[in-house]
């Protein structure tokens, strides 16, 4: 798929000498977990990148000029277990997980904005605990998986109320479906008289029935 680049980054990578780098970037609900494969911290539009040099590996990420969902697993070796807590204990699947790449200068500053390379969300993630330290993977699905998915809606309460929880519009459709409606019956009175707005005969528009 064909990328733009910013002019300053096109020098970058033109040039004969480049500093390349990949930063991933993992939506959590307590608070975003940022790497980049370099080392110390690294600030870049407004998020702080935790450097994790050779520790951070990202495996399937792949360019085609098919449309596939092609998914990519991202290896951070040497976890403490703090992070391997919160890799534990936190709701991840369906959460963002976006792979940038990018440079930088002679003095460590990010050149221009990074290419977002890859978009998707965490699926799976396996711990291996190895006592002081860990190895975390996570399999990442990309986001053009959402078009093979199956998405089947009724017209129930129940199912109006996953997006609309206050909705009760559709509280009586099952009710509806064996409800008899009498609809234009003429009344018929005694005497043999009816009121004005009474429907006529629809064979004889002159006479009652």
């Amino acid at each position: 798929m064909t990328r733009g680049l910013e002019s300053a980054m096109s020098t970058a990578v033109a040039s004969d000498y480049i500093r390349p780098i990949l930063l991933v970037h993992c939506d959590f609900d307590t608070a975003d977990l940022n790497m980049w494969t370099g080392i110390g911290s690294l600030v870049h539009d407004g998020k702080t990148y935790v450097g994790a040099g050779s520790l951070l590996n990202i495996t399937g990420l792949e360019e085609s000029q098919e449309l596939v969902a092609q998914g990519i697993s991202v290896t951070l070796s040497g976890v403490l277990t703090s992070l391997v807590a919160k890799a534990r204990d936190e709701d991840y699947q369906g959460r963002t997980l976006e792979v940038l790449f990018g440079a930088i200068d002679d003095t460590g500053d990010v050149i221009a904005d990074p290419v977002v390379m890859f978009s998707g969300f965490m699926d799976t993630m396996t711990i291996n605990d190895g006592g002081e330290t860990s190895t975390i993977v996570v399999t990442v699905e990309n986001r053009l998986i959402e078009f093979e998915r199956t998405r089947v809606r009724r017209y129930t309460a129940e199912d109006q109320k996953i997006e609309h929880p206050d909705d009760l519009g559709l509280e009586f459709v099952t009710e509806m479906e064996e409800k008899e409606i009498v609809w234009g019956r003429m009344r018929i009175f005694a005497s043999g008289n009816a009121p004005a707005d009474t429907p006529a005969n629809p064979e004889d528009p002159g006479q009652l029935p």
